[in-house]
């Protein structure tokens, strides 16, 4: 058993499918195929039901993948201690960051960050939050931006918190309301986040405790393109306060959301327990310099 046949083991999983985790490990179909099978071999057992273009993983399968995920955060934290031991010149900062506010956020931290450490090279990698947390679990990235509150498996330092403001066509029989809940947008279409985003869960569930069932007209991943959408009538967005007043413009409006538990508090975090490399520490002790947010 050998890490590389675990790390295809484990795309296949997280991709859905062969030959896209083919093109993540930049390896053949074929070539995964029989890494996969390999390992099948040697535990003696299938790790995949496979049912057409389907790939579901057996009991045995869901145990191998959960151990496969520690093995490969384990030498990630090998190699990370090993390079702090010697004292290489040449450190490196593997960070994952969703698209939504981090532009804000961490934009300047990233100049000052390359000026201090100009040696330190920086993997930056853009998920929403469910796959970050994957890449952090793998210990693909040492740190992750995520949304509190999030899983006891990390450690994280808080960033900022902002309340969610309900974005509106300028039209709209509520833009002139001094706040709004989700009772009052019953009615309205929602233009939430792509899949995969955590704020979307804050917001389902914060309307799942209203008894309201969102309609969900449009998804996007990009910011300015919800606004656009929103200034089109397409329907109602939800925006962290400080997103929501640098997208401001003349076609939408802009009310604060009255919903408990639903701020966005975001965060850096990283795997409890886990070795956090220097080039990691001295991007969380800049941010507490720099008090971003």
């Amino acid at each position: 058993m050998n890490l590389r046949t675990l790390r295809a083991f484990v795309e296949v999983v997280r991709q859905g499918g062969f030959s896209q985790a083919a093109q993540v490990v930049s390896l053949t179909q074929s070539t995964v195929s029989k890494a996969v099978k390999s390992l099948e071999d040697e535990l003696g057992t299938p790790l995949f039901n496979r049912a057409g273009h389907k790939v579901e993983l057996t009991a045995a399968g869901e145990i191998a993948y959960r151990r496969a995920l520690v093995l490969l955060s384990e030498r990630s934290d090998m190699l990370a201690e090993i390079n702090e031991l010697l004292d290489l010149k040449r450190g490196r900062l593997r960070i994952g960051l969703p698209p939504v506010g981090c532009g804000v956020l961490f934009a300047a931290m990233f100049a000052t960050y390359r000026k201090r450490y100009p040696q330190v090279d920086i993997e930056l990698i853009e998920h929403g939050s469910k796959r970050l947390q994957e890449c952090l679990e793998a210990g693909e990235v040492d740190l992750a931006a995520l949304l509190i509150p999030m899983d006891e498996a990390f450690d994280y330092q808080a960033v900022r918190n902002e309340p969610l403001i309900v974005v509106l066509p300028a039209g709209h029989a509520l833009s002139r309301r001094k706040r709004i809940d989700f009772t009052d947008l019953a009615d309205s279409p929602f233009i939430l986040f792509e899949a995969g985003f955590a704020l979307n869960a804050k917001i389902m569930a914060a309307c799942e405790r209203k008894g309201v069932v969102p309609r969900v007209t449009a998804r996007s991943g990009q910011i300015d393109f919800i606004v656009d959408l929103v200034a089109a009538d397409l329907g109602v967005a939800f925006l962290p306060r400080m997103l929501a007043h640098k997208h401001q413009h003349a076609g939408i409006a802009l009310v604060p959301l009255d919903e408990p538990h639903t701020d966005w508090h975001i965060a850096l975090a990283w795997r409890a327990n886990a070795h956090l490399p220097p080039a990691a520490k001295a991007w969380l002790e800049l941010a507490r310099e720099m008090n971003v947010g």
